[in-house]
């Protein structure tokens, strides 16, 4: 069931009617059975995995909190955390490991593959489990008694496949002293999956045709204006899908009584790439300087550990993502960036001010973002070079843009600073009911004119 789907919109006026039609004490059961239904329509089957991996972490919180401290307890923080990196790890990097390892071997890539399915938002689950579980063992977090509890805080549907990652304490302080909706929150929440489903449908889909179009065969697109057009096409493509896609989870989750984190904020407005880091999936940015980059060691160590730490962070933040040396290739990128970055900044913090040189940092950031979207968006490693090559060694091409397409990217670039500036969406929100209705009469005009009614154009990041 995709988000932008009228199978998906009569699924959620269903779990509405029945939530809200319950006894309180009734509703956190209908929205564990509506999440393993919701669960259950993509592949049945893996039900039993997510069930498995619940019971182990619930299990674990528990004995985390009764064992002294010592190799006993460490020992159950071990148990949790390797089964969840197992089960992970086998669906997701198996075959990448195997045709390496095939390869080494002198012997065809496909020699030790298996056919594994992927299961659903595997890499955003049991990242939130496995925080809850780190949580518990440093004390900030109390292991959660009831099964029901936990199980509806693995598998919640509006953010079980793609985020935003939530944190245990935000989850069941909502949960547990869960309060009615107010106007304001109804007000918003409906405003965000409008905003959501505008950004998948009418932006993201139509910058989509043009990037598939052009990864789907480079050789047809020679040239740097191809290039770099493809290129800055699907930099839209992802960041409307997957901001679209986090805009109607916390309204869906806002509608049912529950607040999820902000996961982005307008990142391509950014002016460095440590700026852009914290614009962008916040929620796994702060997920991984968390349990990552701090326990590495964080900025404690000097300057060349710091650069080892936010190496070691980006690279296994790349490799989350996907299994391909892409991935990992990306994620070094990144990393490399903000180590530079770094070292170039000194001890100074990083400067984002709106002065004279801004706009050359903003366009200078951006362009570092293309570039390393080609290693996220390009089908392999020989793929990547073929597109790096023609955006910097390229002559000519045609720009693979029509007119329109700029039009929706500078109408985005000047909502995204009017919202930087003037907080518009909070404005219109708060607004009398006329302005808040002519917004979404907006919006729905927008899905009519650009929207793009085509289930083959899935979210992004549904594969990871």
């Amino acid at each position: 069931m995709l988000f932008n789907t009228t199978q998906f919109f009569v699924f959620l006026a269903v779990v509405l009617a029945l939530f809200y039609s319950a006894p309180r004490g009734w509703r956190k059961y209908i929205l564990l059975a509506a999440s393993y239904y919701f669960y259950a329509s993509w592949n049945a089957k893996f039900i039993a995995l997510l069930l498995t991996l619940t019971a182990i972490d619930y299990c674990a919180g528990l004995w985390l909190e009764r064992v002294a401290p010592g190799p006993r307890r460490k020992a159950v923080l071990v148990f949790s955390l390797a089964a969840n990196l197992g089960f992970l790890g086998f669906f997701k990097y198996y075959n990448f490991l195997a045709a390496n390892l095939a390869l080494a071997l002198g012997r065809p890539p496909h020699s030790f593959f298996l056919e594994i399915v992927l299961p659903l938002g595997i890499s955003f689950h049991t990242f939130q489990s496995m925080s809850y579980v780190v949580d518990v063992y440093r004390g900030q977090q109390r292991a959660v008694r009831n099964p029901i509890d936990y199980a509806l805080f693995i598998c919640f549907f509006p953010q079980l496949v793609a985020g935003p990652i939530v944190r245990a304490r935000d989850f069941f302080r909502d949960l547990w002293g869960w309060q009615p909706p107010s106007p304001e929150d109804v007000a918003r929440g409906v405003f965000l999956i409008a905003l959501g489903l505008t950004k998948k449908m009418a932006f993201a889909d139509q910058f989509a045709k043009v990037a598939n179009g052009y990864f789907g065969n480079v050789a047809a697109h020679p040239g740097a204006l191809a290039a770099w057009s493809g290129v800055f096409a699907f930099a839209l493509q992802i960041y409307f899908d997957f901001s679209g896609y986090t805009d109607m989870a916390i309204g869906m989750a806002k509608l049912l009584g529950f607040h999820f984190p902000i996961n982005f904020r307008r990142p391509y407005l950014a002016a460095s790439m440590t700026d852009f880091w914290r614009r962008w999936h916040i929620s796994l940015s702060s997920w991984l300087r968390d349990y990552l980059y701090i326990p590495l060691g964080g900025s404690r160590g000097g300057r060349w550990l710091t650069y080892r730490n936010l190496m070691l962070t980006m690279l296994l933040g790349g490799l989350w993502h996907g299994a391909s040396w892409n991935f990992l290739i990306w994620g070094g990128y990144q990393g490399g960036l903000l180590a530079m970055e770094r070292a170039l900044r000194g001890g100074r913090s990083a400067d984002d001010d709106w002065d004279w040189s801004y706009p050359i940092r903003a366009a200078l950031t951006f362009v570092l973002a293309l570039i390393g979207w080609v290693f996220f968006r390009a089908a392999d490693l020989r793929q990547s070079v073929q597109v790096l090559g023609q955006m910097f060694g390229g002559s000519g091409g045609q720009v693979l843009l029509e007119p329109w397409h700029f039009g929706l990217a500078a109408l985005a670039l000047i909502l995204a600073i009017g919202e930087e500036k003037g907080e518009w969406f909070e404005r219109v929100i708060r607004a009398p009911l006329p302005v808040y209705a002519s917004a979404l009469a907006a919006m729905l005009f927008c899905l009519e004119i650009f929207g793009v009614l085509d289930a083959a154009i899935p979210f992004i990041y549904f594969q990871f």
